[in-house]
């Protein structure tokens, strides 16, 4: 098996889909070990300096921060928050999102900056080499002071409590001690708050949809350009010319790519114009690129933070109380990108409504003997079903605040919840893109000895192995599910 070690270099976005798709044990590089040990000894000896008061290490949390903790007490401290701090309701989160979590939670505290044992750290690794996946929740974050509910479920196995899932099965964490001969770990001053305050939910939410949806923006690019070929569309909105003009680099770059994507025919038009959904598909398409590319900054700069509260800095000898765990960039962010997303789907929905329309000496709804024969009438259906609701999924989560633990946290992000919306919204419009190529290839089985370029040909023929040409009526959900696996498979 591959290593891939923590050592505080810089992770990018790429490296982490390398680390999590392929079977790689991930482990603490020396630099890495120094900065937890060095951070670790430096808080243990701060907190013996008589009088010293710190947030969260030696006192109460939230509005109970003026409340001091008697040394004596700090280790319950730590786990009584792990423990109170569990309140996540509503589906679990995805497994694959879980271990996601896991490895962002060690990479952020193998900075050092925490103050976390070593121990704690290689637990958690422990955790994800081994697939042992806690379960945890989707709703309880504000998405300030962290995501503390489902961090605490997170969590909670390592002090042997809560649950985890072992190859699929569901069982306490108090069973990983005879299990995996792992003891429960001791938590020592501020070992608890450094794993409650962060923004790992919200990032595994967001690197996820980010990196998939990449993939599904340029596969999304060559099932329009089949459905352009199917509608006999018009190429001279993808010139160079004409859209380098307007200046925008996503619509520059989305033309270009539709020109390679496209074969050139010099077929003779009959109509003068397309609409909208093809014609303006550099930009409607170029703009979602865009926030992609905005959106895959904030996030890469996020998986690389220190978002904990207090942080250490053991070189300057503070201990510093302030915000980093505030989801706000990323809950911006990532309504933005549930906006753009969903964009991608709306517009092929209506290219799924033009094809099927009865236009370009296509049939009516795609098929002979309409009438007799509904066709692809309910798939179009189907898609603006999905679209709608993606509208309303769309409603921002950032522009929410309520006010929490009397007072002391006054804003919060809400970014968990635009995490979860946005997970949805991409599922939604892989769904949608799955339809498209359905319809463009049935569209396309119309144009008899027209030619596609390699790339669409490929797409077209592999959806073809899978799914016959519709003749007639037939049970068309399977057909979708197929597509959609399909889809969800080029993403990977």
């Amino acid at each position: 098996m591959a290593q891939f070690a923590l050592n505080n270099q810089w992770v990018s976005l790429e490296e982490l889909e390398l680390v999590l798709k392929n079977p790689s044990e991930v482990v603490l590089g020396p630099q890495a070990t120094l900065a937890i040990q060095t951070g670790f000894s430096f808080l243990q000896d701060k907190v013996k300096e008589k009088g010293a008061i710190y947030y969260g290490i030696n006192t109460g949390f939230g509005s109970l921060c003026n409340t001091v903790i008697s040394t004596e007490d700090l280790n319950q401290l730590q786990v009584n928050l792990i423990r109170s701090h569990a309140c996540g309701v509503g589906a679990e989160v995805p497994t694959h999102l879980v271990k996601r979590m896991i490895l962002l939670k060690a990479i952020a505290l193998s900075k050092g900056f925490s103050g976390v044992q070593l121990a704690t750290v290689e637990r958690l690794l422990f955790l994800y080499n081994n697939d042992l996946i806690p379960v945890v929740y989707e709703q309880g974050s504000l998405g300030a002071s962290g995501d503390l509910a489902p961090l605490a479920h997170l969590c909670l196995p390592l002090i042997g409590e809560g649950e985890v899932r072992v190859n699929g099965e569901r069982i306490p964490g108090s069973e990983l001690r005879a299990k995996f001969g792992i003891e429960p770990i001791t938590l020592q001053a501020k070992e608890g708050l450094a794993l409650l305050n962060g923004t790992q939910f919200m990032n595994a939410y967001g690197t996820y949809a980010v990196s998939t949806g990449i993939h599904l923006f340029y596969e999304g690019l060559k099932i329009a350009a089949l459905s352009l070929e199917a509608y006999d569309g018009r190429q001279e909105p993808f010139q160079a010319n004409v859209n380098e003009l307007r200046k925008q680099s996503g619509q520059i770059e989305v033309a270009a790519t539709m020109r390679c994507l496209l074969n050139g025919t010099t077929r003779i038009k009959n109509h003068v114009q397309d609409p909208y959904s093809f014609r303006c598909i550099p930009q409607v398409h170029g703009a979602s690129l865009d926030t992609l590319n905005f959106v895959k900054t904030t996030f890469e700069n996020e998986l690389n933070a220190v978002t904990d509260n207090p942080t250490l800095f053991p070189e300057e000898d503070q201990i510093v109380s302030a915000g980093n765990f505030h989801g706000q960039p990323l809950a911006l962010a990532m309504d933005f990108l549930a906006i753009a997303l969903a964009e991608l789907g709306s517009i092929a929905e209506r290219r799924i409504y033009k094809l099927i329309s009865g236009t370009r000496d296509l049939p009516p709804f795609l098929v002979k003997h309409a009438g007799l024969n509904s066709g692809f009438m309910i798939v179009q259906y189907a898609a603006a079903s999905i679209v709608s609701q993606n509208k309303q999924l769309c409603t921002p989560a950032s522009v929410d605040t309520i006010d929490s633990s009397n007072g002391q946290e006054d804003h919060v992000s809400m970014g968990a919840n635009a995490a979860t919306k946005l997970y949805r919204v991409l599922d939604n419009v892989i769904s949608v893109a799955a339809m498209e190529w359905l319809t463009a290839a049935q569209a396309y089985d119309f144009r008899a000895g027209w030619k596609l370029t390699t790339e669409v040909d490929s797409l077209y023929k592999q959806l073809r192995t899978e799914i016959s040409f519709m003749a007639t009526d037939r049970y068309l959900h399977e057909d979708i599910i197929c597509v959609r696996s399909l889809l969800v498979n080029r993403l990977s």
